[in-house]
């Protein structure tokens, strides 16, 4: 599973042309790739065309993929058993080495590939030539990418799952506590703390189930498509399908190494993620600000000026809502790259692979340090309620009763309740402090029962419609929401 812990995977050393090694020698890199080539590249032509410095995080994809394969080729008699055996032993010392951090890359060998594949024959002779049997780079990579893609959906799903346990859980501590609602940032009507953090548990909610949609989609298998034409080898594409977790093998061996819509797709996903936690993030910098205290965050969460010892700065917040337009800037990358591509694999494809790092990397930062700061957050109840008894936010409820009460088409009731708010300002005072006279002077048959509608806690307790802020259906929506969470 994708691990952000492990962005870095092992402490794994890069060795430069110059490092002296015999699996990073030119002529072992083109002993790899081809027998045509009798001298090795140029140095900026390896530098440019070497993915190891960032593909190395597929090794446990990419091991996976082998032993399937192995196993496989073993199953269908067209390798040994004796040598799939010796193959199986290798692919796990190999494994045991770059987790322990003594396994030594090449950039000589390009990529994850055939760094493993150099390191399989140096452990077991020619037997490891024996592995590529039936398959190439092409769909090779496919496969590593698609499950790698599949873990990072798996560790973001659980991610996600986390802030959202932290939402409901300060939610359910503030479902009485009001404040003001907006519309273009004017206070519009009040509601509670509770609904308007529920709000951002759906939004992640939907991109739970985007990210599900995108792991089923991706889950077929290319491996067995070769470069791109399948093989002349009786291979048991299902097999390895089944071995490796995905529900079927692609039905296109073209389609398999050439596309990359998957990733695209999931860049999609992070991106949407990414603008919900800016705007969550945006909201928290807000309400932190002195001319709001609605909330304060700890030093955890916080940090202080070089020059002005009374600040407290919510950093963090402000990072994560300037991290969405990297993850945009991610699936631009990718959507670019692919545009002009023909069918079926081009090397401008190696370029798929650091955006989506990239982003899963920010995505899971974002979701983690988010979590901690709805945690962390102090909520000033007080300053909430204070701010929602500015603005006239009843005059909607004022205008509600005059259709109940009175039968007032409604666009009448509208103006009646701003000519009161009007009458209101003019005296310095809320709607709820006119006397009788006032809205009569206005609207003769207007009654004392206004003032039942017309308190804060009155028109937050009066939102009972299906989703909205009245806490009684804050409550059963935070109940809901625990029953829809794994």
């Amino acid at each position: 599973m994708y691990d952000a812990a492990r962005r870095q995977d092992a402490p794994i050393a890069i060795m430069t042309k110059k490092t002296p090694t015999s699996a990073a020698t030119g002529a072992a890199a083109n002993a790899l790739w081809g027998g045509r080539f009798a001298a090795g590249p140029a140095a900026v032509m390896q530098e440019i065309n070497a993915s190891i410095d960032f593909d190395r995080r597929l090794y446990r994809q990419d091991l996976a993929g082998s032993r399937a394969h192995c196993r496989m080729l073993v199953a269908q008699k067209i390798i040994s058993a004796e040598d799939g055996a010796a193959i199986l032993r290798g692919l796990d010392e190999i494994e045991h080495q770059i987790d322990s951090g003594t396994f030594v890359f090449a950039a000589a060998l390009e990529d994850i590939h055939l760094n493993i594949e150099a390191r399989l024959k140096e452990r077991i002779g020619d037997a490891a030539g024996r592995l590529h049997t039936a398959r190439s780079r092409n769909d090779q990579v496919a496969t590593d990418f698609r499950l790698w893609v599949r873990d990072a959906i798996d560790g973001l799903t659980t991610s996600i799952i986390a802030l959202q346990r932290a939402l409901l859980a300060k939610a359910e501590a503030h479902v009485d506590t009001v404040l003001p609602g907006y519309t273009h940032l004017q206070a519009a009507q009040p509601v509670t703390f509770g609904h308007h953090l529920l709000a951002y548990a759906e939004m992640l909610d939907r991109d739970r189930s985007r990210f599900a949609d995108c792991r089923k989609r991706l889950n077929e298998s290319p491996l067995g498509a070769a470069a791109l034409a399948g093989t002349s080898f009786p291979i048991d594409r299902h097999q390895t399908a089944a071995a490796l977790g995905f529900e079927r093998p692609m039905a296109n061996s073209m389609d398999a190494v050439s596309a990359r819509d998957f990733a695209a797709e999931f860049l999609s996903v992070c991106a949407i993620s990414g603008v919900h936690l800016s705007r969550l993030a945006e909201e928290i910098t807000i309400w932190m600000s002195p001319a709001f205290g609605f909330i304060a965050l700890s030093d955890a969460f916080s940090t202080g000026s070089s020059i002005m010892p009374q600040k407290r700065n919510p950093d963090a917040a402000e990072l994560i809502r300037a991290k969405a337009g990297r993850m945009i800037g991610d699936l631009a990358t990718l959507l670019i790259a692919l545009k002009g591509l023909a069918l079926t694999y081009a090397k401008d494809m190696q370029e798929d692979k650091e955006p989506v790092f990239d982003a899963a990397d920010t995505l899971h930062l974002g979701l983690t340090a988010m979590a901690g700061m709805i945690g962390d957050m102090t909520v000033n109840a007080t300053a909430m309620r204070a701010a929602a008894e500015r603005g006239f936010m009843t005059a909607t409820d004022l205008a509600d009763w005059l259709v109940r009460r009175l039968g007032l088409p409604f666009r009448r009731a509208h103006e009646v309740a701003g000519r009161l708010v009007r009458v209101a300002e003019t005296k310095g005072c809320d709607l709820a402090a006119l006397s009788l006279a006032d809205m009569q002077a206005v609207e003769s048959g207007i009654t004392r029962e206004v003032y039942d509608v017309i308190t804060i806690e009155r028109a937050v307790a009066s939102r009972t419609s299906y989703g909205g802020t009245a806490p009684a259906r804050v409550r059963e929506a935070i109940a809901a929401f625990k029953e829809r969470l794994p």
